[in-house]
C-alpha cells in the first residue's frame, strides 16, 4: 500500500519558480480539472502561467507547491481542462487533494469577495506575511470567512436520532446540524437547534471532533449529546422526518467523507464493538 500524500499548509510563497505547482482554480465551487481516460490531474504553472503569477500559496504536498486562484466568469477552460462541481470528485481525488481543493475554494472566493472594503468601498490590498487583505483608506482588514456551526448525533439508549433535510435531492438520513448564533456557544447552539427542529430536549453535550467544509464556507464543530425528554416533532421547514435508528436498521447515511458520518460510525461501534479486520 502505498503511503498517504502528506500535505504542509503555508500562506508565505516560496521564491522558486511555479512551473511545476498545482493549480486549484475555481469558479465558485467549480474547480478546473485535467480527465483523460478517467483519471484526474490539476493544470500546473507552465500550463495556465497567467493564473499562477498572482495566485495564492497553499502549501507543499509531496513537495511539490499548490496555489489557488479563482476564475473570471466568462472563462473558457483550455482543451484538455473542463470545470466540474468541486462536490464530485471526492473518491474521485485523494482525501488529501480533496481537502486542498476545499481550502482552495474558500480562499478564492474570500479574494473576490474582499477586493473592495465593505465599510468605505475602497480597493483592498494583500496583506504579507498573512493572509489578509486591507482597505487602502481606513486600514479595515478582511480575513477568510469561517462560519462555526455545530453538528450532533443525539442517542437513546442503544438507538440514534437521525433525520430527513426537507431540501435534500435524495432521501437521506443524517444527524442535526445548525449554525452558531452571534454570542451564543457552541453547547447552547446545541440544545437550541435541537428544540428547534425536533422539540425534544438533550444533556450530557460532549465534544467529538470537528471539520472544515468548504461548501458551506463553514467550520463543522461535531458534538454527542443524550435523550432527556419529549417527544419528537419535526419543524416541517428544514426536517422532513425524523426519527430513533437501532444500527441494525439504518437508513441511507451521508457518505464516510462527512464528520456526520464519523458520529454514526463511531456510536455503531460503541454499541456493537468493533468491525474485525481480515
Amino acid at each position: 500500500m502505498s503511503p498517504s500524500p502528506s500535505f504542509l499548509p503555508s500562506h508565505e510563497p516560496p521564491s522558486r519558480p511555479r512551473d511545476s505547482a498545482l493549480l486549484f482554480l475555481s469558479r465558485g465551487m467549480e474547480l478546473l480539472i485535467i480527465e483523460r481516460e478517467g483519471a484526474i490531474s490539476l493544470p500546473t504553472g507552465s500550463t495556465l502561467p497567467e493564473f499562477a503569477s498572482a495566485a495564492h500559496y497553499l502549501g507543499v504536498l509531496d513537495g511539490v507547491d499548490c496555489y489557488a486562484a479563482p476564475l473570471p466568469r466568462d472563462f473558457a477552460p483550455p482543451e484538455g481542462t473542463t470545470l466540474v462541481p468541486a462536490r464530485s470528485l471526492y473518491k474521485r481525488l485523494d482525501e488529501v487533494r480533496f481537502a486542498i481543493a476545499g481550502r482552495a475554494l474558500a480562499i478564492a472566493e474570500w479574494d473576490i469577495q474582499h477586493r473592495f472594503c465593505g465599510r468605505c468601498g475602497q480597493p483592498t490590498q494583500l496583506v504579507s506575511g498573512e493572509r489578509a487583505r486591507r482597505c487602502t483608506v481606513d486600514n479595515t482588514p478582511f480575513y477568510p470567512r469561517i462560519s462555526p456551526a455545530m453538528i450532533v448525533l443525539v442517542t437513546k439508549g442503544d438507538t440514534m436520532l437521525l433525520a430527513r433535510n426537507s431540501t435534500l435531492p435524495e432521501p437521506m438520513f443524517s444527524t442535526l446540524a445548525g449554525f452558531v448564533d452571534a454570542g451564543e456557544s457552541l453547547e447552547e447552539c446545541v440544545a437550541r437547534e435541537v428544540k428547534e427542529e425536533v422539540n425534544i430536549e438533550v444533556k450530557n453535550i460532549r465534544y467529538f471532533g470537528s471539520q472544515p467544509w468548504p461548501f458551506g464556507r463553514s467550520l463543522m464543530v461535531g458534538f454527542t449529546a443524550e435523550y432527556a425528554g419529549g417527544d419528537i416533532q419535526v419543524d416541517g421547514k428544514e426536517i422532513a422526518e425524523a426519527h430513533w435508528f437501532h444500527p441494525d436498521e439504518l437508513p441511507r447515511v451521508p457518505p464516510r467523507l462527512s464528520i456526520a458520518r464519523h458520529l454514526i460510525d463511531a456510536f455503531i461501534e460503541r454499541v456493537k464493538g468493533p468491525t474485525p479486520r481480515g
